[in-house]
């Protein structure tokens, strides 16, 4: 099998923040990456980066991509009829499929633990309706990928941050709120240590497994708040109740689940370490860089 890690040509399906993060981790790899988008702003910005962009609407353009890929990355939300990367890569791959499939899930899937450890192999409890999507399409990916012969990878991630998407954006601009909420727990990772735990199975694939990208610790998120809020020399911001018209969606979705999502089997099966195992690294090395570029998307 040719080494994708080394070398890869990437198709990600999805050229959001993450799939952008990923294609220019294949672009400065030496490799080439192909990203889909339905928003033409939005592919403009990728071309700009030197990631080839499509409309995923495109059938023919799409599946000269595929061919080309030797590893496809989808990271596209499921909607209401399961996963949009499957529906349109399907058909168009027939037995042509690359290497590697890796699929981005969510760590939703496991619903709430009451604070307690979870692991891959624990049972899947979703409480939200995304994450029992995610549960479903998990499924379809699996039971196409035995039935095919595919090596597909299932990542389970929590809520990712980076540049550009992090407490300090909204502690900068005054959006941030504080919300307290007794016993809630729940891992975050930087998005540069998802890409290459996403790679280090490029180089180690296991058709079939499924890896928690997760940080190694834990925390609940006022103390996040309140650390970054510190080390940046700014009050605290204003405390809120859950269901203050100021919380976000994405937030509340956050506060409905509190569990410890082990690491481990990354760590152990595909020798990833996070480079910022807490947040206290992650968010310093955001403080410590200049303002990112605002790009679309």
């Amino acid at each position: 099998m040719p080494d994708a890690a080394s070398v890869p040509s990437l198709l990600v399906f999805g050229g959001g923040y993450l799939g952008r993060a990923a294609a220019r981790e294949a672009l400065r790899r030496g490799g080439r990456a192909v990203a889909t988008s339905r928003d033409p702003e939005r592919r403009r910005a990728l071309e700009g980066e030197g990631i080839a962009a499509i409309d995923p609407a495109d059938a023919g353009a799409l599946k000269t991509a595929l061919e080309a890929a030797t590893a496809v990355l989808v990271t596209a939300a499921p909607d209401a009829h399961g996963c949009p990367g499957l529906r349109a890569l399907g058909p168009l791959a027939g037995d042509a499929w690359p290497d590697w499939i890796g699929y981005v899930s969510s760590t939703s899937v496991y619903g709430d633990r009451a604070g307690g450890w979870v692991f891959e192999d624990g049972p899947l409890n979703a409480a939200s309706l995304e994450g029992a999507r995610r549960v479903r399409v998990e499924r379809d990916w699996l039971d196409g990928a035995q039935g095919m012969g595919l090596t597909l990878q299932i990542f389970r991630l929590p809520g990712f941050y980076g540049p550009g998407r992090n407490v300090v954006e909204r502690l900068r601009d005054g959006s941030a709120r504080l919300v307290r909420k007794p016993g809630q727990i729940f891992n975050r990772i930087h998005v540069d240590d998802v890409v290459s735990g996403l790679f280090a199975s490029m180089g180690r694939p296991r058709p079939g497994a499924a890896y928690n990208l997760v940080d190694d610790a834990p925390s609940p998120a006022h103390e996040v708040m309140e650390w970054a809020a510190g080390r940046m020399g700014l009050p605290r911001p204003p405390e809120v109740d859950l269901d203050d018209p100021t919380v976000s969606d994405a937030m509340r979705r956050f506060y409905l689940d509190s569990k410890r999502v082990s690491n481990a089997l990354a760590k152990a099966e595909l020798g990833w370490r996070p480079a910022y195992p807490t947040y206290r690294e992650g968010l310093s090395v955001i403080l410590d860089a200049p303002p990112p570029l605002r790009l679309a998307g």
